[in-house]
């Protein structure tokens, strides 16, 4: 019901202020629960990418140290939000994601690059996919990328792209890790420049 509450509100808050955004190639998405593996960009692009895979609803992962308010851990919670110790983490970080979507109605989001500060991919969401055994599937977002520039109502994109399936029988060692994170670093460059040839990513933090 929370996550229902709060994806209307995004959906109506984002119109208000940014517009209509544009969603692509949305067929690719395949039946059933999947991996969505995306660069992590905006601290809000996690929003357009549920909003623009609805009506699939999603779990999501987040720091732990976002849970210490008590009001803020209630919604995040009921959000479907999965806590994450980054600096601990143990074998929950695998067997509550793939637990989700083994169990439940429920997709999940990652950002394999893990925050919009590193454009260095990790090996979580291939472990998570051959576990649970679900495909990856790539999206990116282009877009405003701070609350202020939303209202500038610059059009948003959210493309996606062909699933990634990984074989359960493959031994994902390093080279297999590596020909993954390939694949999805060919997906995201492939999907940027179907939406704008000329697009490179600027981190605006690195920027003041």
């Amino acid at each position: 019901m929370m996550y229902s509450f709060l994806r209307v509100l995004a959906r109506i808050i984002f119109f208000l202020i940014n517009g209509k955004m544009s969603i692509r190639n949305k067929n690719k998405i395949p039946e059933g629960n999947y991996i969505l593996v995306a660069p992590h960009r905006t601290w809000f692009d996690p929003l357009y990418f549920a909003l623009a895979s609805s009506p699939k609803k999603f779990a999501f992962m987040a720091k732990k140290e976002l849970f210490k308010n008590p009001i803020l851990r209630f919604i995040l919670v009921h959000a479907n939000v999965l806590s994450v110790d980054r600096e601990n983490p143990g074998p929950s970080v695998i067997k509550e994601p793939v637990k989700v979507l083994t169990k439940s109605d429920l997709s999940l989001i990652i950002f394999p690059s893990g925050t919009r500060h590193s454009s260095e991919l990790k090996g979580g969401a291939s472990l998570i996919a051959k576990l649970a055994n679900k495909p990856l599937v790539p999206a990116v977002y282009q877009g405003p990328l701070s609350l202020k520039a939303l209202f500038s109502r610059k059009k948003t994109y959210v493309n996606f792209g062909d699933p990634i399936y990984i074989d359960r029988k493959v031994k994902l060692n390093d080279e297999a890790q590596k020909n993954i994170e390939n694949q999805m670093q060919a997906a995201f460059d492939k999907l940027d420049k179907e939406i704008n040839p000329n697009f490179k990513y600027v981190d605006i933090s690195k920027k003041k």
